[in-house]
Formats: structure tokens, sequence, C-alpha cells
């Protein structure tokens, strides 16, 4: 009597998933502050954000396949497969309200990237990933709220922000456990330092330095986000904007003093919400003043 053999099923995103979720995030998804009826498709888009995350990051799934899970998910986006559930969700979703897949596809290209790319030569070179790593996000919920595209330039200035602050805040994990170094090549080399310096238990004076420098250029971007908030007309969004704003401010202001190699450059609970309650305190001023401006 034969037997029939069964072939493993293919592995999916799924199978590398992290078990991180949007609580776990530095900055707020989809928090109170967003309409209810924009909530689920912000989640949607950060269930794609996380899974294709979670694929990139894997540190014991080789190359190949993780490129080949990221395609999956790019043909199921694009309606040309049914096979990753979370980009069938997103695609269904952008399909009823009329959204372009775009923003989705431009975070793939960023995880790819993520894949085969394991050093940055210059700021020039990083700004160029994050176009496609953090901008996108922030774009896709100014289309959610029906936004206007002339908010993007500072919406791209505040998600680059976010993501060079997580790239500074981890800058030692990334290091330890993907070999991946966000850190300009031309930043570590002016201080007379490589790579490995980043695997000791504390930065040293010229890695320090290196990191306050870039957080010095984080601030930049930072001041020209700063508008951003005034210029969105969902006010539930501008105060969410406003806070994000503020926590980013804070937590950059700590990278210039403080060591993300021997210390948790993070905010606590308790800082978030004094953080959150003091935003939206100033907020109603602020917005009243900035909508007296155009554009």
């Amino acid at each position: 009597m034969s037997t029939m053999t069964l072939e493993p099923a293919a592995p999916t995103a799924a199978d590398l998933a992290s078990g991180k979720g949007h609580t776990d995030e530095n900055f707020p998804v989809a928090s109170v502050l967003i309409a209810p009826q924009h909530r689920p498709v912000v989640m949607a888009f950060y269930g794609f954000a996380r899974a294709a995350d979670d694929v990139a990051d894997n540190p014991h799934a080789p190359p190949e396949q993780k490129l080949a899970l990221l395609e999956a998910m790019r043909a199921t986006l694009v309606g040309e497969s049914d096979s990753d559930a979370k980009a069938l969700a997103l695609r269904n979703i952008q399909s009823r309200l009329g959204l372009s897949p775009q923003h989705g596809l431009d975070l793939l290209e960023a995880f790819r990237r993520d894949v085969t790319k394991l050093r940055y030569a210059d700021w020039g070179e990083l700004m160029d990933y994050c176009r496609y790593s953090a901008a996108p996000v922030g774009r896709f919920v100014l289309d959610v709220h029906g936004e206007s595209q002339a908010t993007w330039p500072a919406n791209d200035a505040l998600c680059t922000a976010l993501q060079v602050v997580n790239h500074l805040q981890d800058c030692a994990k990334d290091y330890r456990d993907l070999d991946r170094v966000y850190l300009p090549e031309t930043e570590l080399a002016a201080a007379g330092i490589g790579v490995e310096a980043l695997a000791a238990p504390k930065a040293s004076p010229a890695l320090r330095q290196v990191i306050a420098d870039l957080a010095g250029l984080t601030g930049v971007l930072l001041d020209q986000a700063r508008p951003l908030a005034g210029q969105v007309r969902d006010g539930r969004l501008a105060l969410e904007i406003a806070v994000i704003q503020r926590m980013a401010e804070s937590l950059n202001a700590g990278l210039r003093r403080r060591d993300p190699l021997s210390e948790r450059v993070h905010h606590s609970k308790p800082e978030v919400l004094g953080l959150a309650l003091t935003t939206a305190l100033a907020f109603p001023i602020k917005r009243l003043l900035s909508r007296s401006r155009p554009l």
C-alpha cells in the first residue's frame, strides 16, 4: 500500500513574525487621537509594514528567502497574487477607498535594501533610504485623511527624523544582530573610527560625537517638520502629529547628550503621557496661529 508524502508548506511572511505590535513602537500608531473610521485603515498599513519589517530583520532567514517573501507581498499588493495575508488585507482596503498602492510599494523597496545593503556611505545615501523607509508611512496617513500633497515636504522631514532617531537609538543592536549600520561611513571615518566601535559596551568619545552630530542633522529635519501640524486640516490628526513632533524632539535632544550603547534612550510611559499632555494643552493656541498662515 503506497503512502503519499506531503511536501512542507512554503514559508510565508507570517512565519517570520517577531511578535512585535503597534504598542511596542517608539511613536504612536493609530492612537485614540485618530478618528475611529481611519484607525482600521492605518492599522492595515501598519500590519503590512510590520510584517515586511519582520521579514527583513529576521536574523536567521537567508537573504534569498527574505527577498522571495517580500516579492510575494509586492505581488499580492498589486493584484498579481493573493498569497500574502497582510498585503491582501491592505489591498482590499485600498481598493475600497480608492487609495494607491504606491506607498506600500515604496516601503517594500526599503525592506529589500535592508536585506541587501548593510552600510551607508554618507548622509545623502541615508536620506535616499529614508525616502522609501519613512516618508511613505506619513504620506499614507495623510492620504487616508484626504490631506493635500502640499503637506508632504514637512511630512517627509518628520518621518525621516523619526527614522534616524530610531537608527541612533538602535545602532548597537542593529550592528550586533544584523551587521547593519545606518551611521554614515563618512561620519565614522571623519571621527577616526569604524563600525567596530558599535560593538563596545560603551560608546567612545569619538562615537558619542558622531551620534551627537547626526542628532544635530536630525534636529534640522525636525525644524523643517514643525509646520506640519498646522498644515493638516484634520484637527485630531494635527494633534497626533504635534505629539509625535514633541516626542521626537525630546528623544533627539537625549541622543545629543546620552550614550545609546550603554543607556536605553527611550521614553517611559509616564514620560510619553507627560509630553502628550503638555503638547495637548498648548496645541489649541499654536493651531490657531498656524492656521492663520497659508501653506
